[in-house]
C-alpha cells in the first residue's frame, strides 16, 4: 500500500495554493449581528413595557367667516379659524410633533388649502391649543356645491370635517423613536339658516376627534 500524502495548510501555500481565512470574519459578522439583534430586541421591549398611546385631539372652536361661491365658474372662497386641543396621554412617554397640516372638507370636498403648524413637543400628560385659520380662494368644487349648502340651510345645520395629518415620535429618557404618520378627523355641526343673526356660523361645543397612527 502507498503511504497517505497528507499536507498541511502551510504547505500547500508553499506550492502555490492559496488558503483562506474565513472564520475570523464570520466570527465578526455573528458578533455585529448579536449585538444589533440585542439593541432591537431592546427597543421593542421597552416600547411594548411602556405602551406608548396616541394622543387625543379635541375641536375647541371653529368660526365659518366665509363659504360661497364667485365668478362665472362658480368658483369656492372659503375662511375658517378653528382652535384644536392636543393632549398627550402618556405618563412617561413624551411626543414630538412634525409636518403638522390641517384643511376644512364639506361632503367629501375639500374646502380650504392645506395649512402648516409649527412643529412643537409635548410633555408628559401635557395638553397645547392649536390654532390656525383655513383659507381657500378660487377653489373647484362639485357642480352641486351651492346646492348642497342651500339644502343643508334649509335643514337648518351644516356638517364641516376638519382634518388634520402630520408626523409624530416617540420619546423615552434620551431615545427618540423614528416617525410615525398619524391622521385626525373633527365634525364640526354648526347651526346654519336664514332665520340666525349675521355674523360667522360657529362651533363652541368641543367635540372628541377620531386619531388614527
Amino acid at each position: 500500500m502507498s503511504p497517505i500524502d497528507v499536507k498541511s495548510p502551510k504547505h500547500c501555500e508553499e506550492k502555490g495554493f492559496k488558503v483562506e481565512k474565513l472564520f475570523p470574519k464570520k466570527k465578526l459578522f455573528f458578533c455585529f449581528s448579536t449585538i444589533s439583534l440585542s439593541i432591537l430586541s431592546f427597543i421593542f421591549l421597552l416600547y411594548l413595557t411602556l405602551h406608548p398611546t396616541k394622543p387625543n385631539f379635541t375641536l375647541r372652536e371653529a368660526d365659518i367667516y366665509q363659504l360661497n361661491l364667485s365668478g362665472p365658474r362658480q368658483l369656492l372662497n372659503s375662511s375658517i379659524q378653528l382652535t384644536l386641543v392636543s393632549k398627550n396621554p402618556n405618563k412617561k412617554v413624551g411626543i414630538y410633533y412634525d409636518e403638522l397640516q390641517v384643511f376644512a372638507s364639506y361632503k367629501g370636498q375639500q374646502i380650504t388649502l392645506h395649512t402648516s403648524l409649527p412643529p412643537f413637543y409635548q410633555g408628559h400628560e401635557d395638553s397645547n391649543f392649536l390654532s390656525a385659520l383655513l383659507i381657500g380662494n378660487g377653489l373647484p368644487v362639485d357642480p352641486y356645491f351651492g346646492y348642497e349648502v342651500q339644502r343643508d340651510q334649509i335643514v337648518g345645520k351644516l356638517i364641516v370635517n376638519l382634518k388634520g395629518s402630520g408626523r409624530l415620535r416617540w420619546k423615552v429618557g434620551t431615545w427618540v423613536s423614528g416617525k410615525y404618520r398619524f391622521n385626525v378627523d373633527c365634525v364640526a355641526i354648526m347651526p346654519f339658516g336664514s332665520s340666525l343673526p349675521s355674523g360667522p356660523l360657529s362651533f363652541r361645543q368641543g367635540a372628541q376627534c377620531s386619531t388614527t397612527l
